[in-house]
């Protein structure tokens, strides 16, 4: 990936909801959520909400290449609250996407462990021997042609988990530059989009649910 060129989408984050603890936004694909390594990787959507949010905390993160919606905190104790949510899986998401191929069947769970690749960072792979539990659960929503759209809901939340999941069950999620190869990696983004994600407020625990609609 030392070859990789940054060149963020001028897409701007659309805002799903704000109130005095928390701002929920539709990520764009081909952002970072947070600044990477070196000047030329500083725009990310963090740096973009900061402006109109000062106060604006990083609780979770996607991937640069997949879109969808992300909660960031306002304040210190929605950051520990959220956080806590995630750490402890009391949180729901669910991401739409594309795969090569027909899956089958149409549902089913993938429970591969999975840890970092270090030659070939920041690629992940299956190990049972060191690597960390993780589950996925799927559902096919329906067939397009040869490719197969997809309801995903992590049950973990490791790093590149739902991509090398479906790679891992032979369906690669289309226009993946890590996981696909040949035909289902020509496509003009990553066909992965958080879909939705449901939480508990900060301020008086309510259960939440944001959503924003799939873009492919």
């Amino acid at each position: 990936m030392s070859d990789f060129v940054y060149t963020p989408t001028s897409e701007q984050p659309r805002i799903l909801h704000e109130d005095h603890e928390i701002l929920v936004v539709d990520k764009p694909a081909g952002l970072l959520s947070v600044p990477g390594k070196g000047e030329d990787r500083a725009d990310c959507l963090i740096a973009r909400l900061r402006g109109p949010w000062p106060t604006v905390l990083l609780v979770h993160r996607l991937d640069l290449d997949t879109s969808g919606v992300m909660v960031f905190a306002l304040t210190p104790h929605a950051q520990r609250h959220l956080g806590l949510q995630f750490e402890h899986r009391q949180t729901k998401k669910q991401y739409v996407a594309r795969l090569w191929g027909r899956l089958e069947p149409k549902e089913g769970r993938v429970d591969l462990p999975l840890c970092v690749d270090w030659p070939n960072r920041p690629r992940q792979h299956v190990d049972f021997e060191n690597g960390r539990a993780a589950q996925t659960d799927w559902r096919v929503m329906r067939y397009e042609g040869e490719t197969t759209r997809v309801r995903l809901t992590p049950l973990t939340g490791r790093s590149h988990q739902l991509r090398v999941h479906m790679r891992e069950l032979g369906h690669p999620i289309l226009g993946d530059p890590l996981y696909a190869e040949g035909p289902a990696r020509d496509f003009p983004r990553l066909m992965l989009h958080a879909e939705s994600l449901r939480l508990r407020h900060p301020d008086g625990g309510k259960h939440m649910t944001f959503s924003a609609p799939c873009p492919f």
